[in-house]
């Protein structure tokens, strides 16, 4: 009777063992970003979990366009655009695996910066957004599309030095982006950065 108790508890533990391998399997099979899940966890320290980042010098991840995320982390690798943290997180990093982590934080809801604009602000930043014709390529609600980045809801801090550094020449990966800014004063693109963080449809 004790013996059969025990090939009984046997086969139980290992029924249950076998499960967990299985379970545990058909997760990880499961996951699309399972090759790149350290590779995120570096990503999250600086732009928070999930790449909703709250530190306002990091720009929000979670929920941009997939594909201008790639093409920024492909222009980080090559030299294209430079950056003293980010150039040399992905010099080692395989092109697949650049756009799966693309992918990854392209399929995260979008969580705005809390950021509201005055009456002010708001003046003076929709006729930046007027002169510059932002809504041509970035869309009336400033969501982006595709190559193009949402700017709605991501941080002053974050798309204040962006812009200036488009119009120093600091950020050379959009051409576009660097004669548009040239024609802007200092005060202009702060403006039009509180603008469109506080941008609510």
């Amino acid at each position: 009777m004790k013996t059969r108790k025990l090939k009984c508890l046997i086969l139980l533990f290992a029924s249950i063992y076998s499960g967990n391998v299985i379970s545990e399997e058909n997760r990880i099979a499961e996951d699309n970003f399972a090759s790149v899940r350290d590779k995120l966890q570096t990503c999250f320290v600086c732009h928070g979990e999930n790449g909703a980042s709250t530190q306002p010098t990091y720009p929000i991840l979670a929920g941009q366009e997939f594909y201008y995320l790639y093409v920024q982390l492909k222009d980080f690798k090559s030299g294209l655009r430079n950056n003293a943290i980010m150039s040399p997180i992905v010099a080692n990093i395989e092109k697949q695996d650049l756009r799966l982590m693309a992918e990854y934080f392209g399929e995260q809801e979008w969580q705005g910066a809390e950021f509201t604009a005055s009456p002010e602000q708001i003046s003076a930043g929709k006729k930046v957004v007027d002169a510059g014709q932002c809504v041509a390529c970035h869309l009336g609600a400033f969501n982006g599309n595709s190559r193009i980045p949402g700017l709605a809801g991501q941080h002053f801090e974050y798309l204040n030095k962006t812009m200036l550094d488009f119009k120093n020449k600091q950020r050379n990966n959009a051409q576009p982006m660097n004669a548009l800014f040239g024609t802007f004063s200092d005060d202009e693109i702060r403006a039009v950065s509180q603008y469109l963080s506080g941008f609510k449809e």
